[in-house]
């Protein structure tokens, strides 16, 4: 953690089609060895397949699967006198956003399907349904937290 002062967001230009930032982000985290381009084709195709597949805004859905995913609570550590417990707390909302993307391309990427399309795809609607490997995830922090709930009061 650093010691003098908070590091400075850097601004996120958003994406080009959507015009919107949060896709950008996920666009980015989605990037492997600087092959923006790549992961922008993946994204946009994911979304076609949605767009077919539900006859929803793609958009529309990955901002409810988004919104289904990003966890409300999460428990950090905390040392006190010798022990350190799990305390649950509050998520503040731009690591909302980050955990979220972050587990839901993991998921992604562990799914048994062919491409990466289909697998960002399946885990988008099975995440809009509020199924998958991602909500799953939330799930379990989610009950982290509630069963840390006694250390609650060793928050700072």
């Amino acid at each position: 953690m650093a010691r003098r002062r908070r590091a400075q967001q850097r601004e996120i230009l958003p994406d080009p089609v959507y015009n919107d930032v949060v896709v950008a982000k996920f666009i980015n985290c989605m990037m492997r060895s600087g092959k923006k381009s790549v992961s922008q084709k993946i994204f946009y195709e994911a979304m076609e397949i949605i767009k077919n597949k539900t006859n929803m805004d793609g958009l529309q859905v990955f901002k409810q699967a988004m919104e289904n995913v990003k966890p409300q609570i999460e428990v950090r550590p905390r040392r006190v006198g010798g022990a350190t417990y799990q305390v649950p707390m509050e998520v503040r909302p731009e690591r909302k956003i980050s955990l979220a993307i972050r587990w839901i391309l993991n998921a992604a990427r562990s799914r048994n399907e062919r491409m990466m399309v289909n697998k960002l795809a399946s885990e988008l609607l099975d995440a809009y349904n509020n199924k998958g490997g991602a909500v799953k995830k939330r799930e379990d922090v989610h009950k982290m937290a509630e069963a840390n709930k006694a250390f609650s009061h060793f928050r700072w």
